[in-house]
């Protein structure tokens, strides 16, 4: 587009439509402000897409695709209510080696009848979250302010100052328990040993004992469809195939909300900001990568435990220790030999993923940063050996290694496909410790990416709150 003036024929722009930058730009246009998003790529969406990535009318979600966070996300519900959220039998299951599995449930009760008698614990631990679960979205998943829900939110700052390791042996006596709360925490990307891996265990726990863990139908892209949807429809416009480089290319003089990480904003606004905070900005730490395969299959996944077939999501990788371990591996430069590994089966509720008969699945695991190996292997043997037949049903995979998500999007750093490490200090300071984090030195420069509170997850909170401090501020 070349350089132009401060000016043009909008009132701010977005750069990036992943789910945070859509949400975003809808809620300004809402608001009466003409509004463009950038997209480097023909498509939008970010994580939150689908695509035919193995063979003719599988349709496959390439990164997110499980979304508890988004059925429970004020931003969602307030501007694209229409997503068809389905649900499996359960949200979750957790495979254990020659005994049943651990399953959360909606209910406690039919949770309790899976965890060898620690149902009562379980539902203690979770039940104070669930009963509270939207004061704790408010409260919780968002930029520091005086809280709403105080007493949700002291259940959970009660909790979450334990390591997971540490809360759940407190919690629970059995192996049961223990596992399937050490699976959740493994989605912080870090290691159970260190705070806060508990708390992201507590608000996906919580999250599908009250909303469920279930997926659009169709696929993760009918997300970013409804945005676009909506954008458009409140007089918003969308540049596809434009990247960025220089923030001076932008048709705005007002203000520019960036859904990137911190490094791609500096390399984008030059010195625009102080040295001192795009230092600040370049010290944002990135955490481990992934590897992700997904299958065509010709028929379920055969599970050795029946129970795990109505499953949303699975998790492998045994106990809680065995997890531990797999999960400090990757901090260390190398993947366990058993490694934790979580399996996604949407097809089993929602058949428009595959043609009859036939579904999809897809399963990844943590690597070190920036790890090229092709883990395909290891995830299918992990996987056959709870569902004995799995390979002779697979008729076609795709294999994404930490270097390829890097290559697709820049912000995933080196595989990083949470924006950036969920650890204590960067908890607080994401991205960095100011109270209002979503704010720069620039008047017109805004960050609203997943390096920004709330977080990852597909939900477009980031994007929400980071539009409502435009407005406030008068932007």
């Amino acid at each position: 587009m070349g350089r132009r003036e401060p000016g043009g024929p909008f009132d701010a722009a977005v750069v990036g439509s992943g789910p945070n930058g859509l949400v975003a730009a809808v809620r300004l246009a809402r608001a009466g402000r003409k509004v463009v998003v950038y997209e480097a790529h023909e498509h939008p969406g970010g994580a939150a897409q689908t695509a035919a990535l193995t063979l003719p009318g599988f349709r496959h979600d390439p990164f997110s695709a499980v979304h508890p966070l988004g059925v429970g996300s004020p931003a969602f519900r307030a501007l694209v209510p229409e997503i068809d959220w389905v649900h499996p039998a359960a949200p979750l299951g957790h495979a254990r080696d020659g005994r049943p599995a651990a399953v959360l449930h909606r209910s406690f009760a039919d949770t309790a009848a899976t965890l060898d008698g620690d149902g009562p614990a379980w539902a203690g631990l979770f039940g104070p979250l669930v009963h509270g679960f939207e004061g704790l979205v408010a409260d919780g998943l968002g930029p520091p302010r005086w809280p709403s829900h105080p007493r949700t939110l002291l259940a959970m700052g009660l909790r979450a100052m334990f390591s997971a390791s540490s809360l759940a042996r407190r919690a629970f006596r059995g192996d049961a328990a223990q596992a399937l709360f050490a699976g959740l925490a493994a989605h912080s990307v870090l290691p159970l040993a260190r705070v806060p891996s508990a708390a992201v265990g507590l608000v996906l726990g919580a999250a599908g004992h009250a909303v469920g863990w279930p997926s659009p139908r169709g696929g993760a892209g009918a997300i970013t469809d409804a945005l676009v949807q909506a954008l458009l429809a409140a007089g918003g416009a969308l540049r596809l195939g434009v990247r960025i480089a220089d923030w001076a290319e932008v048709e705005t003089g007002g203000p520019v909300l960036f859904d990137l990480v911190p490094r791609a904003v500096v390399a984008a606004t030059g010195d625009a900001l102080p040295a001192s905070e795009r230092a600040r900005l370049l010290g944002f730490r990135h955490g481990p990568g992934a590897c992700k395969v997904d299958w065509a299959l010709d028929g379920p996944i055969p599970w050795r435990d029946p129970t795990l077939a109505g499953c949303g999501t699975v998790h492998l990788g045994g106990g809680l220790a065995e997890i531990e371990e797999s999960e400090a591996a990757v901090w260390e430069g190398r993947v366990s030999p058993r490694p934790t590994l979580l399996v996604g089966q949407q097809s089993v509720a929602d058949p428009t993923r595959a043609p009859p008969g036939q579904h999809t699945a897809w399963g990844y695991l943590h690597t070190p940063p920036g790890d090229p190996r092709d883990h395909s292997a290891a995830i299918e043997a992990e996987i056959e050996r709870q569902a004995p037949g799995f390979r002779d049903r697979i008729r076609a995979r795709f294999v994404r290694t930490a270097p390829a998500f890097a290559a697709w999007n820049p912000s995933w750093v080196d595989g990083d496909i949470v924006g950036g490490a969920a650890d204590w200090d960067q908890l607080l300071s994401r991205p960095v410790l100011r109270l209002r984090p979503y704010r720069t030195a620039h008047p017109r420069i805004w960050l609203c990416g997943a390096s920004t509170p709330p977080g990852a997850g597909v939900h477009g909170l980031c994007g929400w709150h980071a539009a409502g401090a435009v407005l406030t501020a008068g932007g």
